[in-house]
């Protein structure tokens, strides 16, 4: 229902935009991991062409495209380990706030006087 009409019919009153969920943020972390993984390629192909250009002995080509190559694995694997340690985090949280939740839910059921006896001896 996007019009919606009072006692006068000159006066028209619209409903508000239906806002759009903000993307979660594992659906976040695998885009930007996927363009991250698509960009290292990019430049390690770049890299690969130029070296072989430049460079005539297989052990030039070889020192520079490792080079970049470690460079590169190393900030990739930094970013996904991070990702992986912020994953955990997030469920570890979510576990605490469900387990503090089922606390509270079952020290308000519990008679006054016993519920200050549990909560003292926590």
């Amino acid at each position: 229902m996007s019009q919606l009409t009072t006692a006068h019919p000159e006066q028209v009153t619209y409903s508000a935009p239906v806002a759009r969920p903000a993307p979660s943020a594992g659906l976040v972390r695998i885009k930007y991991g996927a363009w991250l993984i698509g960009a290292a390629f990019v430049l390690l192909g770049l890299v690969f062409g130029i070296a072989i250009w430049q460079f005539s002995t297989a052990a030039d080509v070889t020192a520079v495209v490792g080079s970049v190559t470690t460079v590169v694995g190393t900030i990739i694997g930094a970013f996904f380990g991070v990702q992986v340690g912020s994953s955990g985090k997030e469920a570890a949280e979510n576990g605490r706030a469900h387990a503090e939740r089922a606390a509270r839910l079952a020290l308000g059921k519990l008679d006054p006087h016993a519920a200050e006896d549990v909560v003292r001896m926590l």
